[in-house]
């Protein structure tokens, strides 16, 4: 029998921050007088090896914004290193820039906001930024001024959308093993930019497993603590749209519009980031993916649909939602079915794209499931999950099936 939850409706909206998103075909061409309305005058450009070498995006970018464009930085290597972040903050300073463009996934967005941090604090050098995080795990907080803060534009290439995060940045110690975190009300990006034309190049590997980083985005903020249906009508959205148009996104089918239509699912993935959190599966994410340098989509793919089924027993009546956004003909069906059948569906699209579904397929060793288990639970969103853990015991289970 499905829960009448509008028995007991209550909750906190917060609304996101004032991001201005421009989507459509030819949008990126619209850089420059999208940053003159912002006010950027000096920009430095942000990116990834791969995609300055191995796609024209960054020349692209550079075109579009002219006489603004002061210098390009392409050497942000995935969860941006520390030491790639003060020579990105270096430059930002001996150029004189006010605006950060960044053009990639979210390791060039998440380091943008870090870097805006770097400058309007004079953080120089990695032994100032490890100081600043000494003895929080890693995690600080900024009261920077705003004024010093940089504009923050971006322009992504994958679906992993951290572009519209919110209130903070991050970049990896390679060092010590893990990121470094700032919190700061004031960072977001001014200006997102969504346009097909800008993911072209994006290997399918690293395009279709972003895109179940962002389907992870819809199921966790489906059933994690504080989902309302403010969120749950954006969550099931962007579902049915991945679910729907993924597939067909492939760049070997040259959809432009399958394309922007999954970067659309993504921002609606996200439109509830500031008043549900993720869960468990996003919690396995960052310590699988740091742990075993293992990208934020692929450890969605090994994660999510194990984790459904550990939920189930809290949200059955949340995920059987999503079996009808998967295309589910669910009436007549308990929450219970349609719940598994919406954790199949799951299971069988990341099958259809050719990523991986298992840990092992990764190279994780099952001998470090325990130790994954712990590390989980010190991660902040494990709190957030619908079934609550508080024991590394509580997770192996799970781990042994993703396994």
């Amino acid at each position: 029998m499905a829960v009448d939850r509008q028995s007991g409706l209550q909750g906190v909206f917060e609304p996101p921050v004032p991001s201005r998103v421009i989507f459509g075909p030819g949008k990126a061409e619209e850089l420059g007088a999208e940053l003159d309305r912002l006010g950027g005058r000096r920009a430095l450009l942000l990116s990834g090896r791969s995609v300055a070498e191995k796609t024209d995006t960054v020349n692209r970018v550079a075109a579009a914004l002219g006489h603004r464009c002061m210098a390009v930085y392409s050497n942000l290597t995935q969860r941006a290193p520390l030491a790639t972040a003060v020579e990105a903050a270096r430059l930002a300073r001996e150029h004189n820039v006010d605006t950060l463009v960044g053009v990639g996934g979210s390791t060039i967005s998440d380091a943008a906001r870090m870097i805006g941090v770097m400058l309007a604090e004079d953080i120089t050098t990695e032994e100032q930024l490890r100081e600043r995080a000494h003895g929080s795990g890693g995690n600080f907080s900024s009261n920077a001024d705003p004024a010093r803060l940089p504009w923050q534009v971006s322009i992504p290439t994958t679906l992993s959308a951290g572009e519209f995060n919110q209130g903070g940045g991050n970049v990896l110690d390679d060092r010590a093993g893990h990121k470094i975190r700032v919190r700061c009300p004031d960072l977001y990006a001014h200006l997102i930019v969504l346009d097909a034309a800008m993911t072209e190049g994006t290997p399918d590997w690293l395009w279709l497993s972003s895109g179940v980083k962002a389907l992870d985005h819809c199921i966790e903020r489906l059933y994690c603590q504080g989902s309302q249906p403010a969120t749950d009508a954006t969550c099931l959205m962007a579902a049915e749209l991945l679910f729907r148009h993924l597939p067909q996104s492939r760049e070997s089918l040259n959809n432009p519009e399958s394309r922007l239509q999954c970067l659309v699912a993504a921002w609606l993935s996200m439109m509830g980031a500031p008043s549900v959190g993720s869960g468990l599966s996003h919690a396995l994410g960052h310590v699988i993916g740091v742990k075993y340098n293992v990208g934020h989509g692929h450890t969605s793919c090994v994660t999510q649909p194990y984790v459904m089924e550990f939920n189930r027993p809290a949200s059955a009546d949340k995920q059987a939602l999503l079996a009808r956004a998967a295309g589910i003909d669910s009436r007549g069906m308990s929450d219970e079915a349609a719940a598994t059948a919406a954790a199949q569906a799951v299971d069988d699209l990341i099958l259809s794209l050719g990523m991986p579904h298992r840990l092992r397929e990764l190279e994780i060793p099952r001998e470090d499931l325990p130790t994954i288990a712990q590390l989980t639970l010190e991660d902040g969103p494990s709190r957030n999950n619908p079934v609550a853990v508080s024991q590394p015991e509580e997770l192996l289970g799970l781990l042994e099936r993703a396994w």
